[in-house]
Formats: structure tokens, C-alpha cells, sequence
């Protein structure tokens, strides 16, 4: 008799291949990203304008989705496994043969992450660089005409077409690839799947992150009061 190999995914033994905080950066990442492209597109596009045509009502939406943004991959910084951050940091900024043939398409052996993804990866800290630089720029250049840079405004625009791109390309193959995109909803994948796209990629239990102490408590309390201020502050700006 067949077996449905639905069931068969969902029978067989899993490995870690994310933890916690890895998780929630690329949830608060990726949540906060889908608002920004989604109100910043409604800014840009005439035909959206069109149709969501309060202006002050997207702006407002789009300014306070930055400043979450910021303030949530903080918190997860400052609460989070720091460690599990600089291990997955390090592996993605380590390009190897194999990660080089992976982007000719060519036969390679995979770590935990294989050339697409850390290229992917590390255009997106890219990104979020330029748009954050851009996007303070033309916040201040509303204000103050001393800090209207030519090109701002084709960067940050140029900026968001990129990312679009690259979101929708990385839907698509997590689509695509059901036990990948369970790595990073659940932090488990397969065994069968890890040998076969990460061979290189010897899993281990994952050590639990020290709590946070009283001064990191602290800190995420100053930077979410932070946050808090500068959302209100800006969506009187904007309906002032």
C-alpha cells in the first residue's frame, strides 16, 4: 500500500536548525517588513494612492512600522541567545567553496546554510542599512531643506523595488520547500532533509541562551519606552 509521504514527513525525527531568538528576529524582521512594503508601495505606486488615498493615515502607518521595526530587532538582541546571534552571524559571513559553487549552480555540500541563503542574508542587512540611512534622511529633509541629499529619495525607492524582489523570491522557494519553511516556523527540520541540502551540516543540541539579567531587563525597558515615544511623536508630526 502507498504511503502518503505527507505522513511520512511528518513521522520522521527532526533536528534543530534554529532556536528561539533566530526565529523571533526573522518574525519581527519579516512582519515588520511586509508593513513597510506594503504602506510604502501605497505612498509610491499612483494606483494605489489611488485606491488608499489617506495619505497622512499611510505615512503615519509606515513611520511607526520603521521605528517598530528597530525597536523589536533590538529587544531581540538585548533578551535574546546573543550567542545563538554571533554563531549564525559568523556562518553566514563565511563564504566557502562550496557556497560558491551552490550560486554557479553547480554540485556543492552545504553547511547549516547554503551560498543563496547567506547571500540573501547579507544583501537584506544591506538593505536595511540603506533604508534606514534613507529613510532618516528624507524624515529630516521634510524638516530641514539642508538635509535634502540628491538621490535620496531614488535610493530609498530603489532600495524598496530590490527588497520586493528578494521577498518575493524568498516566499516562493520557502513555498516550495515545505521542510524549510517548518525550520523556521517550528526551528526544525527533517534528518532526511538536513543530509540532503546541508550534508555539510552536522546538528547538536542546542544550549539554552543565559536569562536576561536585571541590566539587560532594564535596557529592553528604556528601548520599548524608546520606541514607544518616538512612534507617538512621529504620528503627531505627521497629523500636525
Amino acid at each position: 500500500m502507498a504511503v502518503d509521504p505527507r505522513l511520512a514527513m511528518v513521522a520522521e525525527p527532526r533536528v534543530v536548525r534554529f532556536g528561539a531568538t533566530e526565529r523571533r528576529l526573522h518574525t519581527a524582521h519579516a512582519a515588520a517588513f511586509g508593513v513597510l512594503l506594503f504602506s510604502g508601495f501605497a505612498l509610491y505606486l499612483p494606483f494605489l494612492a489611488q485606491i488608499f488615498n489617506d495619505r497622512p493615515l499611510f505615512k503615519s502607518i509606515h513611520l511607526v512600522a520603521a521605528v517598530a521595526w528597530l525597536t523589536a530587532l533590538a529587544l531581540v538582541a538585548i533578551l535574546g541567545d546573543r550567542a545563538a546571534l554571533r554563531r549564525t552571524r559568523s556562518e553566514i559571513e563565511r563564504f566557502d567553496a562550496d557556497d560558491l559553487l551552490f550560486l554557479r549552480r553547480r554540485p556543492s555540500a552545504p553547511a547549516r546554510f547554503n551560498g543563496g541563503q547567506k547571500a540573501h542574508a547579507i544583501v537584506q542587512a544591506g538593505l536595511a542599512v540603506l533604508f534606514t540611512v534613507s529613510g532618516v534622511l528624507l524624515w529630516l529633509g521634510e524638516r530641514n531643506t539642508a538635509w535634502r541629499l540628491e538621490g535620496t529619495i531614488a535610493l530609498h525607492d530603489a532600495a524598496t523595488l530590490l527588497v520586493a524582489v528578494l521577498v518575493a523570491g524568498h516566499i516562493l522557494m520557502a513555498m516550495s520547500r515545505p521542510a524549510s519553511l517548518e525550520g523556521i516556523w517550528r526551528g526544525t527540520v527533517p534528518e532526511s532533509y538536513a543530509a540532503e541540502h546541508h550534508p555539510r551540516w552536522r546538528p547538536g543540541a542546542m544550549a539554552a541562551g543565559a536569562r536576561p539579567g536585571l541590566a539587560r531587563a532594564v535596557l529592553a525597558v528604556a528601548v520599548a519606552a524608546a520606541g514607544l515615544v518616538a512612534a507617538v511623536a512621529l504620528v503627531g508630526d505627521v497629523a500636525g
